[in-house]
């Protein structure tokens, strides 16, 4: 009977798989059979029966000699050898009812022939009922109230031959009344049991299904970060570690980096100015500094390595900050392929250069002389395009040493803008461009003009070249404070947010120019930020596909 009760299920049922909770009463009684768990409810009556025949062997030999009481005691034992017996698992689930109801039946007769000293025994009625009782079918409730009256009149009919007395009637109408209330007890004990276990047996399944969910993804990450060549160091919101992938750990110079006390020696940019303990990444994070492609230098002087380190937030359910992520790759190899293509830039610009202004020398000495008068128009198309190659060429090289030497002086930026726009025009205008000016007056400033104006063509021959459908182009230059504004608009093609990254590296060419075959060599904008910056200012891009582009160039006013 406690294990049927424990189950939440009858005997007639197979066990259920109860994950997790299944306990080792369940476990017992699952491994019994529907046939072994019959007998289990039987059992504690039995027992109580045997218990009876002692007491009464002690107490009261002359009831126990009675025909009619053997009787009675002999069916206890043949509902018991009943549940031995018969093959439960062949029949119905409901029909192992019919053994607590004739438990009903033999405790009513072995109550009547054991007389008034026995009247006690109605007390085992307790054992059939909650059988009955306990169950999710309240037909079973039922059936326990009728088992017990059947017990209660049944048996003194048949024995006596004639209805109960008067004094009797109390027991029989009480007892019922009482059993009925055990009954109904005991049916919804077993069912809010029953729902409390299922429940339990759900969030345990559920609690299973997310753990194992939490495992894979476990075992997912672990292989993502051990398959990954690059550096990934998790740490929390106070800069403690809390993961190192494998990258990390054998690395030896990143290894290090993680320590609490690290001996890393980390460089900035320059690989001249040593990061200060503030500007380490672990610092930083929990500082709550993110940054993305830092380009970091680490190890000896003789083994330096350069790294390009980012962090990114990790934020809590609640969206409070509990720590970072930090990645370190190895760009070592990239930094040195592009100084090695630096330098052949470099190199071979300035091989180029003394051959080409030797030409240009000897064709200005050719043209000065008399009796060339008729190739004189060959000779200046030569001599314009070596001077054009010649621009270029000193183009490579100041990208290549990403340095311009400058000569400062006092100059108007307005009156500069003006001469180039003046210059444009016709270019412009065989465009079917418009080129506006607008211009405030006296902008001074100290620059090195020849490279400003450099600056200034290359914007407006970017406005005019990308501006295909015609249209205006604004040159505009005003004062902000102790700044001077100088910008370039045009209604071109413009460009997306990708190429606006990507616009000032060099060599860098749109997809769309190159679709439409502009002419170019991808260093106007590199090398006109590099001038610009060499005068401490600053240079931008605003863009957008198909509504133009505004290039704007800040430059320090004196």
């Amino acid at each position: 009977m406690n294990q049927t009760q424990g189950n939440g299920s009858t005997p007639g049922q197979e066990p259920r798989n109860d994950g997790l909770l299944t306990g080792r009463i369940d476990a017992f009684a699952g491994g019994l059979g529907v046939r072994g768990r019959v007998v289990m409810s039987q059992l504690p009556l039995t027992v109580t029966v045997l218990l009876v025949v002692l007491a009464a062997a002690v107490f009261s030999p002359s009831t126990l000699a009675e025909l009619q009481f053997r009787m009675a005691l002999l069916a206890h034992a043949a509902i018991f050898a009943a549940c031995l017996a018969v093959p439960w698992e062949r029949l119905p689930p409901a029909a192992f009812v019919i053994i607590p109801v004739l438990d009903c039946l033999a405790i009513g007769f072995t109550r009547e022939t054991g007389g008034p000293a026995f009247n006690v025994l109605s007390l085992m009625l307790v054992f059939p009922v909650i059988w009955l009782s306990v169950g999710r079918q309240r037909s079973r409730v039922v059936l326990a109230v009728l088992a017990t009256v059947l017990a209660t009149v049944v048996p003194p009919a048949v024995l006596g031959g004639a209805p109960p007395a008067q004094g009797s009637m109390i027991r029989v109408i009480f007892l019922p009344l009482v059993l009925s209330a055990v009954a109904v007890t005991a049916h919804l004990v077993s069912g809010t049991i029953h729902r409390q276990r299922t429940a339990l047996v759900l969030k345990d399944q559920a609690l299973a299904e997310t753990l194992a969910g939490s495992m894979d993804r476990q075992r997912l990450l672990d292989a993502v970060l051990a398959a990954v060549g690059v550096g990934v160091w998790v740490v929390d919101k106070d800069g403690n570690n809390v993961l190192i992938n494998r990258a990390m750990r054998d690395d030896p110079t990143l290894a290090r980096l993680t320590e609490a006390e690290s001996t890393t020696t980390l460089l900035l940019s320059d690989r001249a100015t040593p990061v200060p303990s503030g500007g380490l990444p672990a610092a930083r994070v929990a500082r709550g500094d993110m940054f993305t492609d830092e380009l970091i230098w680490a190890g000896d002087e003789k083994d330096q390595r350069a790294f390009s380190v980012s962090a990114h937030e990790i934020c809590s359910r609640d969206g409070a900050r509990s720590g970072g992520v930090i990645t370190l790759v190895d760009v070592t190899a990239l930094i040195t392929a592009l100084a090695a293509k630096d330098d052949f830039v470099g190199t071979v610009s300035h091989e180029l250069r003394t051959p080409l202004t030797s030409i240009l020398g000897y064709l200005e000495l050719v043209l000065e002389e008399p009796g060339h008068e008729g190739i004189e128009a060959e000779l200046q198309v030569v001599h314009r395009n070596a001077t054009h190659l010649l621009g270029l060429v000193n183009d490579l090289i100041a990208v290549a040493s990403e340095h311009v030497d400058l000569s400062l002086q006092e100059a108007d930026l307005a009156r500069l803008l003006a001469d180039v726009v003046d210059f444009t025009l016709p270019q412009a205008a065989n465009r079917g461009l418009e080129l506006v000016l607008e211009v405030e007056p006296s902008l001074t400033a100290r620059m090195d003009i020849p490279r400003i104006r450099q600056v200034v063509s290359n914007l407006l021959s970017n406005a005019i070249k990308y501006s295909p459908d015609g249209g205006r182009i604004t040159a505009r230059a005003h004062r902000t404070g102790t700044d001077l504004v100088c910008s370039i608009s045009d209604p071109g093609i413009g460009m997306s947010q990708e190429d606006q990254e990507q616009a000032f590296t060099k060599f860098f060419r749109s997809a769309r120019s190159r679709e439409t075959a502009i002419p170019g060599a991808g260093l106007g904008l590199p090398i006109s930020k590099t001038i610009v910056e060499g005068h401490g200012g600053s240079m931008s891009l605003t863009s957008a596909p198909g509504a133009g582009t505004t290039a704007t160039f800040v430059l320090p006013a004196s």
